[in-house]
């Protein structure tokens, strides 16, 4: 576990394993030990890196509103500060498949495969108007919250009952001390409401980066859970096509890493070997 700063910010970071590299990026509110399940079955043979956006996990407050550009070039960042110059395999969940569409799109190099995890998907998203007004909206929330102790008291077992939901079975399997520790503070719910007041935003902006950025010729993967229904597939494997990927059907809900973290590693060993195979 260690901390690097990406543009004056302090971002909770943790690298274990050896091998070719994999960055793993969780969706909205959650945190690095939402991938836990995951990172035994890769760390035998990838480096996995995992981080905390601003205001998620560990790191600190975000300075910016969140764009998609500025995600990608963040996991840029990073990976320059742990001194990672080669491509990397980018995992991305939830509203950070935005993030590692934009990190291959802009960072192509960099960019050995990806993987979208059950991936937020808008096809016709639009810019809101008066981003700074709902920043500051935001913020005023964020801050009016912390001060009557909300997170405190209801951050935790929200965070719970979230991903009790977002589950097909089982509950929360991160330690009670690490949900306290994120979800109790005002910093992490400010962090959250920040990201989903500008989720729209980030949205189109990725719509745009399509129109002008290809996807570099790596090999892409999309995994859809199940568990959300068959017009919720319908639309994945629409975007897999979209973007040249290779489909899957995980019986798993939207937290696919934890109901099935083995076909999320396996999505990533599969990518990498199919790397290989095209440098052979």
């Amino acid at each position: 576990m260690t901390f690097v700063r990406v543009g004056g910010v302090a971002h909770h970071v943790v690298v274990e394993g050896d091998g070719p590299v994999c960055v793993l990026s969780a969706g909205l509110a959650m945190s690095w030990f939402d991938w836990d399940p995951v990172v035994p079955l890769l760390a035998p043979h990838r480096t996995v890196v995992r981080f905390d956006r601003p205001g998620h996990g560990l790191s600190a407050p975000a300075t910016v509103p969140p764009s998609a550009a500025g995600e990608a070039h963040r996991i840029a960042g990073l990976l320059d500060a742990l001194g990672t110059d080669g491509p990397v395999t980018v995992v991305g969940h939830s509203i950070a498949g935005f993030h590692a569409e934009a990190f291959a799109r802009l960072h192509p190099s960099r960019t050995a495969a990806v993987v979208l995890v059950d991936s937020s998907i808008e096809e016709s998203a639009r810019r809101p108007a008066a981003p700074a007004v709902r920043t500051a909206v935001t913020g005023a929330l964020g801050r009016a919250l912390g001060a009557l102790g909300v997170p405190a008291a209801l951050g935790p077992p929200t965070r719970r009952a979230a991903v009790r939901l977002s589950r097909t079975g089982g509950g929360d399997p991160a330690p009670v001390d690490l949900v306290r520790r994120c979800y109790g503070t005002s910093r992490v719910l400010r962090g959250a409401l920040l990201e989903n007041t500008h989720y729209r935003a980030v949205a189109a902006e990725l719509l745009d980066l399509r129109e002008r950025y290809a996807l570099p010729e790596v090999p892409v993967t999309v995994l859809a859970a199940d568990a959300a229904g068959r017009r919720w597939t319908a639309r994945q494997r629409a975007f897999a096509e979209l973007l040249g990927a290779r489909f899957q059907e995980v019986e798993a809900g939207h937290l696919m890493m934890l109901d099935r973290p083995d076909a999320v590693a396996a999505a990533v060993l599969d990518s990498d070997q199919e790397v290989s195979a095209w440098h052979g």
